[in-house]
């Protein structure tokens, strides 16, 4: 019986955490701007040359 309470104290733990994670993303404003992911693939007009030992992105 002693371990439910211990696994209901851990879950409430996992629980604060991952609420405190969500308001922080929140009002860090990481939720501001949803439409520029969603098209920036279409502007994507890099062009990656590879050479031996790297990659060159040009712009």
């Amino acid at each position: 019986m002693s371990a439910i309470y211990i696994l209901i104290g851990a879950s409430l733990l996992v629980a604060l955490g991952f609420l405190g994670a969500f308001l922080w993303a929140v009002k860090s404003n990481q939720y501001e701007d949803d439409y520029s992911p969603s098209v920036r693939m279409l502007f994507d007009n890099e062009t990656k040359t590879k050479t031996k030992n790297h990659t060159i992105t040009k712009s």
